[in-house]
């Protein structure tokens, strides 16, 4: 049977394209794969889209969805970050592994994951 479901994209709303498109490519180095209404980036296959609104409420949205950027040093990571004025959380360790929060300029929350 074929499925009636299946995978697009992740995506998170912005106010600013311009300068969302700049975070994700300059900051966290992901590649630009097109724009148009919205931009698009691949990230290891993944199609994340950002998606521009006026709607204040859409931005920074208290959901449980988080874009969770592995990494294998996130202490270095954290810092390179720090380093291009992101504001990182302290790293936590967790049951299984460690992690640390960040925020793009519209308040959507990612987090660096690293496994233990």
């Amino acid at each position: 049977m074929k499925r009636m479901f299946r995978f697009d994209c992740v995506f998170y709303y912005v106010r600013d394209l311009d300068r969302a498109v700049s975070f994700y490519s300059d900051i966290l180095g992901f590649t630009l794969r097109s724009r148009d209404v919205v931009a698009r980036f691949d990230v290891d296959g993944v199609l994340i889209e950002l998606v521009p609104t006026t709607g204040d409420s859409r931005v920074g949205g208290n959901g449980n969805a988080r874009l969770a950027l592995a990494v294998d040093d996130i202490q270095s990571a954290a810092t390179r970050l720090q380093a291009r004025g992101v504001s990182v959380s302290e790293v936590r360790q967790v049951q299984n592994g460690f992690l640390a929060s960040l925020s793009d300029p519209d308040g959507n929350e990612l987090v660096l994951w690293q496994y233990a």
